[in-house]
């Protein structure tokens, strides 16, 4: 995958999620079926929960707010504002490796954390970037979840920049209930702009963070 092969597009502010998920499958279709180039989306969601094919009953909100059931992986998150959202839709190389996929994003999601003065890492046996609570529960600043189909992916991550963790109390997020969340703003003590984060992923982007070498091991070099 060469890095002319990527585009990046940015959907903006306050996007439904059913509109994004639809044109998703469409971009999915025409990068399979009909050359399109690989597109990396970037966007802020209106407030929403999406539950992955793992979702349990439990992990549900504990009121009536609705959910969105969808074809990714892993369990129940929220999407909402001042949560910059990055959906990768690219073809992988053969064979197919979606362990490497994830880790990739995990080491850009970790990449852009370290440019901020924020140390992250991976935590074995579980997807996402972490904060390691040090004798505290440790906490997830990104959770990742993808689908692929026909050797192309869809969804992607979702990093917390300055949004409210309130609509995190209602769920268990990501099925995990033994660790808490966070964001960066949070952690670093300033407020930082989904805007700022924006531009960080986009320079990770065109510095090839989506074709590098991984191992399948838990943890990867940050640089």
């Amino acid at each position: 995958m060469s890095e002319t092969e990527i585009i990046i597009q940015n959907w903006g502010k306050d996007v439904e999620f059913k509109q994004s998920w639809d044109r998703q499958r469409e971009l999915h279709h025409k990068i399979v079926f009909e050359n399109h180039p690989n597109t990396v989306v970037l966007l802020e969601h209106q407030n929403v929960y999406t539950a992955g094919r793992s979702t349990k009953p439990e992990d549900r909100p504990i009121d009536s707010s609705p959910v969105f059931d969808i074809d990714r992986g892993g369990r129940i998150t929220w999407h909402g504002p001042g949560q910059i959202v990055c959906y990768p839709i690219i073809k992988l190389d053969d064979p197919v490796d979606v362990v490497a996929h994830v880790r990739r994003l995990e080491l850009l999601i970790m990449n852009v954390c370290s440019k901020l003065g924020l140390e992250t890492t991976q935590i074995e046996g579980r997807s996402g970037v972490w904060v390691k609570g040090n004798g505290f529960l440790d906490k997830k600043i990104a959770a990742i979840g993808i689908r692929v189909a026909k050797k192309a992916t869809m969804h992607g991550f979702a990093l917390n920049c300055n949004n409210s963790l309130d609509a995190f109390r209602k769920i268990v997020p990501c099925g995990i209930a033994d660790s808490d969340v966070t964001t960066l703003s949070l952690e670093l003590g300033r407020d930082v702009s989904v805007a700022e984060v924006t531009s960080l992923i986009e320079q990770e982007i065109r510095n090839g963070a989506l074709k590098r070498n991984v191992s399948k091991r838990s943890k990867v070099e940050v640089s």
